[in-house]
């Protein structure tokens, strides 16, 4: 898909594509479940350290992604079928992982918080693989100033959602049932498991692999 105007029909699709790469989704049963244990105080940090290093990396994307595809010599569907192939590996762990939160709570509890906001809770879960593949291929697609533009707003009100989601979540999430986040948890992994294969078919069709029907 090419990006050579603005239109009601972009705008929808591009915010839709930002809102699965960088939006709260993913994130929230992560972030919920490592910061259990932390004070207040901590948990703010790890969201603003989260935030601001998805934001930063997502605009950085957006601004050098299209020159990235030209040096390293990739195409956009290549990137979307190592994507899909990361975020079904980030989906069988979801899936498959250890049931008991409590041996989740001990793998994390020696690491530093802020370590944890950057990895894994800003890349690879706020950020991930289907933000990548969108930032990247809107920046290699993108032909006006007008449409970096565009792109780079609508970044702005999805890490603004980001916000006020992760704050919300800051203030109830010692009320969470732990069962039901883990049933969460496995849900959201096999959604992100038919994103991944969704990503891989995409990419398979933009390289002329495969044919897509609609595609």
């Amino acid at each position: 898909m090419q990006f050579k105007s603005v239109d009601v029909y972009l705008i929808v699709d591009t915010f839709l594509l930002l809102l699965i790469g960088v939006g709260p989704k993913i994130a929230l049963v992560p972030f919920l479940e490592v910061t259990s244990g932390m004070d207040e105080r901590t948990k703010g940090r790890v969201i603003r350290k989260m935030i601001v290093t998805a934001s930063v990396t997502s605009v950085l994307l957006v601004v050098f992604g299209g020159l990235l595809t030209r040096l390293l010599h990739f195409s956009p569907g290549a990137l979307g079928v190592a994507g899909g192939l990361i975020l079904l590996i980030i989906s069988i762990f979801m899936i498959l992982g250890p049931a008991d939160p409590e041996t989740r709570h001990r793998s994390m509890a020696d690491k530093d918080p802020m370590q944890i906001a950057v990895f894994p809770l800003a890349v690879p879960y706020l950020l991930n693989p289907a933000g990548f593949v969108a930032l990247v291929t809107l920046s290699a697609e993108a032909e006006t100033v007008g449409l970096f533009a565009t792109v780079l707003g609508l970044l702005a009100v999805v890490i603004c959602i980001d916000i006020v989601v992760f704050r919300w979540a800051n203030r109830v999430g010692t009320h969470l049932n732990e069962s039901r986040m883990l049933i969460t948890e496995k849900v959201f992994g096999f959604l992100l498991a038919a994103l991944g294969v969704q990503l891989v078919l995409n990419g398979l069709a933009d390289v002329g692999v495969i044919h897509l029907t609609g595609h």
